[in-house]
């Protein structure tokens, strides 16, 4: 997997609540751990289709984002392969709409990223609010493990930071150790 490249991709707008969830666990990955050359961790923000030229880039594509999918709040999911578009259409934002064009155009460029999304069943998206729910926060130690065992299948050496650092959304935007 060294030659591959590994994408993190956290999504969402972190004015509205739940919505920023992806965003905070990229941002709590980039404290914590140092990743080789060839992963690289995003803020996607709500950019969806915009994101085209930078996911059609990477071989392997992990997502992080809050998914609506009926069930209660703080809910744990993990999409892959066909599971995804039909529970992405029914997610009732913008953004993940986009996010899934995103990954069709890929087909055009021949370049579809192997996809795993990772997510957590949200309770507040609409609150302008930059924290987290607590059934939403609760579940974020439990998404950064799902996101390190997604790597430790493919094979990826990562280490934790001795001293974390802090990082904000806006400090970074591509970021590869």
């Amino acid at each position: 997997m060294d030659n591959q490249h590994i994408m993190i991709l956290g999504v969402g707008c972190i004015l509205y609540s739940d919505e920023g969830f992806g965003v905070r666990i990229v941002e709590r990955l980039m404290e914590r751990y140092e990743f080789p050359d060839n992963v690289s961790l995003v803020d996607g923000g709500v950019l969806g289709v915009n994101l085209l030229g930078v996911i059609s880039g990477a071989d392997r594509l992990i997502v992080v984002d809050v998914i609506r999918n009926n069930g209660a709040p703080g809910d744990i999911y993990r999409l892959e392969g066909e599971d995804i578009p039909e529970r992405i259409r029914a997610k009732n934002s913008l953004h993940q709409v986009d996010l899934l064009e995103a990954l069709t155009l890929c087909q055009a460029l021949e370049k579809v990223p192997a996809t795993v999304i990772i997510g957590v069943e949200p309770l507040d998206i609409d609150t302008l609010s930059i924290d987290l729910t607590p059934p939403v926060q609760n579940q974020t130690e439990p998404i950064i493990d799902m996101v390190l065992a997604e790597l430790d299948r493919l094979g990826v050496k990562y280490h934790k930071r001795e001293i974390p650092i802090h990082v904000s959304c806006h400090s970074f935007q591509n970021h590869r150790n």
